[in-house]
Order: C-alpha cells, then sequence, then structure tokens
C-alpha cells in the first residue's frame, strides 16, 4: 500500500515511479479524491463541534425554564447531517484506499527501466559448470530412468503439473530441506516457524497477493487461501501489532509446501518439473527498521547464495527490471542456477526488499527509541532456496553417464553416508 500523505506531498515523484511501473499517472485523481474526502471530515467535524455546543445550549435553556424545541429541532438536523457526510468519506476513503490497494510498490533509483527480463542487469556470475563426457540429460529424464520420478501416476492422481517423488528422490528433497534450515537457523541466526498452508484474505491482502493475484493461487471452499510461499504467514506475523525498536531486526524462516495456480504459464515449462501447482520451499523473512533494510536485502541474499556455493552449484545473480519485479518488491535480485541439461541458468530465488509497502497494507509498525509515535517497519523476503529446483539442479550437475547421480558432500551426512543414487 502507499503512504497517502506521501503521495500528497510528492505527487510528480509517484507518478514517475508509476510511469517506470509502465502505469499511467493517478496523483491528480487520488489526491483529488483525498481532497474531497478531507474535506467531508472537516465538515463532519465541524458538525460534531456544533452539536457539543447546541447540546450545552440546551442544557442551559432548560436550567432557565426556556423553551428548547428550535435547538433541538437543529440537533436532530445536524445530526443527520453528519451521518450523511460520515457515510459519503467512508465511500470516498474506500474508493481511495482500492484505488491505492492495486498499484504496485514504486521501484528504487538504481532499478534497471525495462518491460522484462530482456531488461534485467547481471550483477555477478559464480562457480564452475560442470563439464560431462556424455550429453546431458534433462532432471525428468534422469528421474524417470531411475524409477524414482513418476509424472504419469502424478497425473492420474492430480492431473497436470504434479510429480510422485519415490525413495532416494523424495529422501534427497527431505534432505535439501533440512541442509538448508540448518545453515538459515544455526548460522545466518533465523528463527524456525512452522506456520499454516492456509491463510485468510487478510493475510494475502498484507502481503499484496490479494487483490492483484487472486487467479494464481487456490482458494477452498471456506474462503481460505493455500499458500503460494511461506512469505505470507510469516510476513504477517507482526501485523496490525507496534514492535519495539530492540526487537528489530526479526529474522523468520519455514520449510512450507507451496501451491499456485500457474494461470499465467500456459505452455511454458510443461514437462519436468520446473513449474508445479505444488512444491517445497525454504522462505526466508526480515522485519527491520528503515534505515537497516537495504544492508538487509544484501545479507539475506548472500544467505541464499551460501546454499547454492556449500551445494557446489554454478549460479549467477540478476537485479531485475521495473518490468520483471513482483507486485510488492521495490527492489528485487534474482538467484539463477545453472541446469545443464536445459543449457540455462534457471531461476532457483527471488530476493526482494520491499521497504514500507507491505507494512503499510498490514499496519505492521514499530516504535523508534528516540522519537515520539510510530513508524512502519520494511518487510523483505527471499527463497533460500526453492527445494524442488534444487533437487533439478543437483540431478543435472551431479548425473552420470551410466545413469547415476552423485549426492553433494554437504548433503551426504543428511543421507546416511550415501554418495550415489542409481
Amino acid at each position: 500500500m502507499h503512504d497517502l500523505r506521501w503521495i500528497r506531498d510528492n505527487p510528480d515523484a509517484f507518478d514517475r515511479g508509476l510511469a517506470r511501473r509502465g502505469l499511467r499517472s493517478c496523483a491528480a485523481e487520488v489526491l483529488a479524491l483525498d481532497r474531497e474526502w478531507r474535506g467531508l471530515e472537516t465538515a463532519a467535524q465541524e458538525q460534531q463541534a456544533r452539536r457539543n455546543a447546541l447540546s450545552r445550549e440546551i442544557g442551559a435553556a432548560k436550567a432557565r425554564g426556556e423553551a428548547t424545541e428550535a435547538l433541538l429541532r437543529e440537533v436532530a438536523e445536524g445530526r443527520e447531517r453528519e451521518a450523511a457526510n460520515a457515510a459519503e468519506a467512508a465511500e470516498l476513503r474506500r474508493q481511495i484506499d482500492a484505488s491505492l490497494a492495486g498499484l504496485p510498490n514504486l521501484p528504487e533509483d538504481d532499478v534497471p527501466d525495462g518491460v522484462d527480463e530482456s531488461a534485467n542487469r547481471l550483477l555477478r556470475t559464480v562457480g564452475e559448470k560442470p563439464r560431462f563426457n556424455h550429453e546431458p540429460q534433462t532432471h525428468e529424464a534422469i528421474g524417470e530412468r531411475l524409477g524414482l520420478m513418476d509424472f504419469a501416476r502424478a497425473a492420474k492422481l492430480s492431473g497436470a503439473r504434479f510429480v510422485v517423488l519415490k525413495g532416494a528422490l523424495a529422501r534427497l528433497e527431505r534432505a535439501l530441506a533440512q541442509f538448508m534450515l540448518d545453515i538459515h537457523t544455526r548460522e545466518f541466526g533465523y528463527t524456525e516457524i512452522d506456520p499454516p498452508y492456509l491463510v485468510r484474505d487478510e493475510t494475502a491482502f498484507g502481503t499484496g497477493n490479494l487483490p492483484m493475484k487472486a487467479e494464481d493461487m487456490f482458494r477452498t471452499t471456506d474462503g481460505l487461501w493455500l499458500i503460494p510461499t511461506a512469505e505470507m504467514p510469516l510476513t504477517n506475523l507482526v501485523a496490525d501489532e507496534i514492535l519495539d525498536e530492540a526487537a528489530l531486526p526479526l529474522r523468520f524462516t519455514a520449510w512450507t509446501p507451496c501451491f499456485r495456480s500457474e494461470a499465467g504459464a500456459a505452455g511454458r515449462d510443461t514437462r519436468g518439473m520446473i513449474r508445479v501447482h505444488q512444491f517445497p520451499k525454504v522462505e526466508l523473512v526480515s522485519i527491520t527498521r528503515p534505515e537497516d533494510s537495504a544492508a538487509e536485502h544484501e545479507r539475506m541474499t548472500e544467505c541464499a547464495e551460501a546454499v547454492l556455493q556449500r551445494l557446489g552449484l554454478a549460479y549467477r545473480v540478476v537485479l531485475l527490471s521495473t518490468g520483471d519485479m513482483g507486485f510488492a518488491a521495490r527492489k528485487t535480485y534474482d538467484i539463477e542456477v545453472w541446469l545443464p541439461g536445459q543449457n540455462a541458468y534457471r531461476e532457483i530465488s527471488s530476493c526482494s526488499n520491499c521497504g514500507p509497502f507491505q507494512a503499510l497494507r498490514m499496519k505492521a509498525r514499530y516504535r523508534p527509541a528516540d522519537a515520539k509515535g510510530t513508524r512502519p517497519v520494511h518487510t523483505l523476503n527471499g527463497s533460500a532456496l526453492a527445494v524442488g529446483r534444487s533437487l533439478i539442479a543437483i540431478l543435472e550437475n551431479y548425473q552420470r553417464a551410466d545413469g547415476s547421480v552423485a549426492i553433494p558432500e554437504a548433503l551426504q551426512p543428511y543421507l546416511g553416508g550415501e554418495t550415489v543414487i542409481q
């Protein structure tokens, strides 16, 4: 959500930010409604003050034994006008809030302008791509050849874009999640959370998933939403709260299944596990002071990178353009892992700084130790990592010519010392 007071003071900057997102200017429209709303609010306050004064006059008139009929009529008429103005003001405020709720976060100054991923900026490439003495296979070919990845039975159970993992691959997926959680909790100071996988409208609204991304989510018959990412419940842990400055930063991590309808992905990645309706992910969320969020963004990205480095996987980090960035983000780093079977880098993590955008929607604030009042916190989130895509990366990068797959050394203790899947 956008701060209406900030828009009043910075209408041109607001419109410039929207233009960088490919949207038309709307500050003038919002501020016209805002002026009308504030006028009605002022009128309601004046009417209430007049009614209070009349009440005192009525009391004095009764004490003097004077007639009060005219004063009582004026009070009744004023109450009707006040109620009408209040209703109109409430409707105007609803319109303002609805308009602002549909607008994405404004990009940081250093975010590259562009309509899509073609404008993303490469920041660094890390690690060496593996070399093979055979034609590298895709993860689905490897998994099916091993007899441990079954798309046909998954389709029988649930339809397209699902997978059944068996035996060693099921254990490998579980080991990856445990490995990631151990790194983030034991070394990087994140608190592990086991959150609900079903959330209410308010929770989805708080992170910016509603109203704009409803079609990308699954909804139950009783109105709850299956989480598309643990960012949603983790960030909302501080909704409607006022935190002490000394408690910040808060850092949360969670392993959860995630559910996405992939409504906008028709025809894309129809084979394999790259884009499925249900997938596991380890998520990171940070709640910080405004002055700390930029440094926290860098730190979070490094935490996600550390997992790939210890798994020995080559990757690159890109800064997303204004046209490729998510709705709630003001700056996003994508981490893309190298997949030999596709001969391409593919996204395995997005780390985003949302600034106060989500906090304003959630009414999440903190009380500065050396100042009066409260301020919105800043929120950040990142995958660290997408577990299914990490499994894909291991299969494709550690494949052998005989169809077996070596297990990265960092994961071997989680798999009883096993060194190969065959």
